[in-house]
C-alpha cells in the first residue's frame, strides 16, 4: 500500500470515527425534524388537485379571406400563454366566474378568488400551475392544475380556467372581425356623405350606390363571421373531480424531512470531524514526532465524588492503562537510576495531577519506592488528589530533622523538609497555599542539589508541574528532570497547542520523551485495546 493510500485510508478511519462518535446527535437531529415536519403537517389544510387540458394548434398562416367560412386567431408566441394566464385578462374574468358558480361553499370561494387576486398582484401563481409540451412550431399540450380544499372546488376551478383561456384566445381573433367592422362602417359613412351631396350625376349616384351595397355586404358578413371565430387552443380533456387530496402527506413528509435532516447532520458532523484539531487517537499526535505512552479512559465523575481519584482509578480498572505508562516510560528511561520525571500539560485542567497520583500509585504496587513533588505552587491539586484515599496522613522526614512541609519550603531548605506517606511505597510534597510569584522560588532555590538530594531515598521521583502554556516553571523544573511526559486531555487539547509547548520545551533543553492522552473515551476503541474483561478466573471463557 503506497503513503498516500495509507493517508486517505487514515482520513476515513477520522471521519468514521467521527460520525460513530455524534451518531445519536444525528439520529437524534433528523428524528427531531421528522417529528416536527410529521405535527406541521397533519396541522396543514387539506388539498385537492385537479387538471384540465388544452390542445394548441398553431397555423404558420392566417386565413383572413372574408369569403372562409372559418376565422382563426394568430399563432402564439412561446410563453404567450402563461403570461395571459397571470394578467388580468384571464385572473378577472375568471374569478367572476368562481363567484357564481355553484357546488363551492360560499368560503372556499371567497378564499380561492382572494388568493387568486393576491398571487396576480404579485406575478405568482401557486394556486393555478400551468405546463406545456409543444414542438418546434408551437404545436402540443398545455395542463392546466388547479388546487382547492375541495374536491368540487378543484374541479370547477381547472374547468372555469380552462373556459377563460379559450375566451382570451378567442378574442384576439374577433379582435381582427372587429377592426374590419370599423373599416366598413367608416367606409360606408363616407359613401352616405358622398351621396347626401347635391347636384350628384347619375352615373356617379349609381357607382356610389353600387359600392354602398357592397360595403354593407362585407360589414354583414363580417357580423356572420364572428360566430365562427376559432383560437389557437381548443379543450383536449376536461378536469374531472379528484379523489384523494395531494397534500398534507405527513408520512411522506415526514420521512423526506428524517432522511433530509440525517443528510444535513451528517454533513454537519463530517464538516466539524474534518475541521477538529483536538486530539483524540494516537495518530493525531504522529505528527510531532513523538510516541504515545498511554491512553487512559476517563473515569466517572460519581467514582471520583465518592472515592477519590485513586480508589476510583483502582477500582475502574486504569491499571492496564497505567501498566502501558509504566512499562513505555520505564523503557524510555532505560539506564537512567532513580530518574526525575516531570509530567506536564499544555492548558489547566488536562488532568496532569491524576496522571501523576495514579502514576505514582501503580509504581508503588509494583514495589518501586516513588516521591511525588507538587511543583504546581499556584495551583497545586496534589494534597486534593490523595485526601480521600490517605485522611490520615503519616508525615517523616525526607532529609535529616526535616520541618519543611510545602514544596516551596522543601525547595529553599532541601535538608530539613518532611514528605507525607499518601500509601505503601509513594510520599508526597505538597505545593503549600498558592503563590502569585511561583517562578521566584524556582529561581532562588539549587533545584539540582535539591532533586538530586531528594532521588537517593526513591526510586522514581514524579514532578507534577504547572502547564508549559501558562507558567514557565514547567521549563525551569523540566531542564532539571531526566524525562517530560506531556499529558493531552482527550477531544479538548489541541494539536497547535501541543506543537507550541514542544516548541518552548525544545528551546528550554527538556527531554520529551512522549504523550498521555488522558480522559479518553473508551467507546470509541481507540486506546490500546485494553481488555477489562480479562479478570483471573476458573477457566477459558468462551
Amino acid at each position: 500500500m503506497t503513503p498516500a493510500a495509507r493517508t486517505d485510508e487514515l482520513d476515513l478511519s477520522v471521519l468514521w470515527r467521527g460520525l460513530r462518535r455524534r451518531l445519536p446527535w444525528i439520529l437524534g437531529t433528523a428524528l427531531l425534524l421528522a417529528l416536527v415536519t410529521y405535527l406541521w403537517s397533519r396541522s396543514q389544510p387539506t388539498v385537492y388537485e385537479s387538471t384540465a387540458s388544452l390542445i394548441a394548434a398553431n397555423t404558420q398562416t392566417q386565413d383572413t379571406t372574408l369569403g372562409s367560412a372559418l376565422v382563426k386567431a394568430p399563432p402564439l408566441p412561446e410563453g404567450a400563454v402563461a403570461q395571459a394566464l397571470q394578467s388580468t385578462q384571464v385572473i378577472e374574468p375568471l374569478t367572476q366566474a368562481l363567484r357564481g358558480a355553484a357546488g363551492i361553499p360560499a368560503d372556499e370561494r371567497n378564499r380561492v378568488v382572494t388568493a387568486l387576486e393576491r398571487e396576480l398582484r404579485a406575478q405568482k401563481l401557486q394556486t393555478l400551475t400551468l405546463t406545456s409540451r409543444l414542438d418546434l412550431s408551437g404545436n402540443g399540450i398545455y395542463t392546466i392544475r388547479a388546487r382547492a380544499r375541495t374536491p368540487e372546488a378543484a374541479r370547477q376551478l381547472a374547468n372555469l380556467t380552462s373556459t377563460a383561456l379559450l375566451n382570451w384566445d378567442r378574442g384576439r381573433a374577433l379582435q381582427n372581425l372587429r377592426r374590419a367592422q370599423a373599416g366598413y362602417e367608416a367606409q360606408l359613412a363616407q359613401v352616405d356623405q358622398q351621396l347626401g351631396a347635391p347636384n350628384l350625376p347619375p352615373l356617379e349616384r349609381e357607382t356610389l350606390i353600387a359600392r354602398r351595397a357592397n360595403i354593407q355586404g362585407n360589414l354583414i358578413q363580417t357580423q356572420l363571421l364572428a360566430d365562427s371565430v376559432a383560437g389557437v387552443l381548443s379543450v383536449l380533456a376536461p378536469a374531472v373531480t379528484p379523489l384523494e387530496p395531494v397534500s398534507p402527506k405527513p408520512l411522506r413528509d415526514a420521512v423526506l424531512a428524517g432522511v433530509l435532516g440525517l443528510l444535513l447532520a451528517t454533513g454537519v458532523v463530517a464538516l466539524l470531524t474534518v475541521l477538529d484539531r483536538t486530539i483524540r487517537t494516537e495518530d493525531d499526535l504522529l505528527v510531532l514526532g513523538l510516541p504515545t505512552l498511554a491512553v487512559i479512559p476517563r473515569l466517572r465523575q460519581r467514582d471520583i465524588v465518592f472515592s477519590g481519584i485513586v480508589r476510583a482509578a483502582r477500582k475502574a480498572g486504569l491499571y492496564e492503562a497505567i501498566g502501558f505508562l509504566r512499562v513505555n516510560l520505564l523503557t524510555a528511561l532505560s539506564g537512567q537510576s532513580h530518574p526525575v520525571v516531570l509530567i506536564a500539560s499544555t492548558i489547566p485542567a488536562e488532568g496532569k495531577s491524576s496522571l501523576t497520583a495514579t502514576l505514582a500509585d501503580g509504581l508503588g504496587s509494583s514495589g518501586q519506592r516513588v516521591l511525588i513533588i507538587d511543583a504546581d505552587l499556584r495551583r497545586g491539586t496534589q494534597a486534593a488528589v490523595w485526601q480521600k484515599f490517605n485522611e490520615q496522613g503519616n508525615w517523616r522526614p525526607l532529609n535529616g530533622n526535616g520541618g519543611a512541609r510545602t514544596t516551596r519550603e522543601a525547595l529553599l531548605a532541601p535538608h530539613a523538609a518532611e514528605v507525607l506517606e499518601v500509601e505503601r511505597n509513594v510520599d508526597m510534597l505538597p505545593a503549600g497555599p498558592g503563590l502569585q510569584d511561583s517562578l521566584a522560588v524556582f529561581n532562588q532555590a539549587d533545584l539540582r542539589a535539591a532533586l538530586d538530594l531528594w532521588r537517593r531515598e526513591y526510586d522514581v521521583v514524579l514532578i507534577d508541574s504547572a502547564p508549559l502554556l501558562a507558567l514557565a516553571d514547567g521549563l525551569v523544573l523540566g531542564a532539571h528532570a531526566d524525562a517530560v511526559v506531556m499529558v493531552t486531555e482527550y477531544g479538548r487539547t489541541n494539536v497547535q497547542a501541543v506543537r507550541s509547548a514542544l516548541r518552548r520545551a525544545e528551546r528550554s533543553g527538556l527531554k520529551v520523551v512522549g504523550f498521555v492522552i488522558n480522559k479518553s473515551d473508551a467507546r470509541e476503541g481507540n486506546g490500546y485495546g485494553y481488555s477489562y474483561a480479562y479478570a483471573p478466573g476458573g477457566g477459558m471463557k468462551v
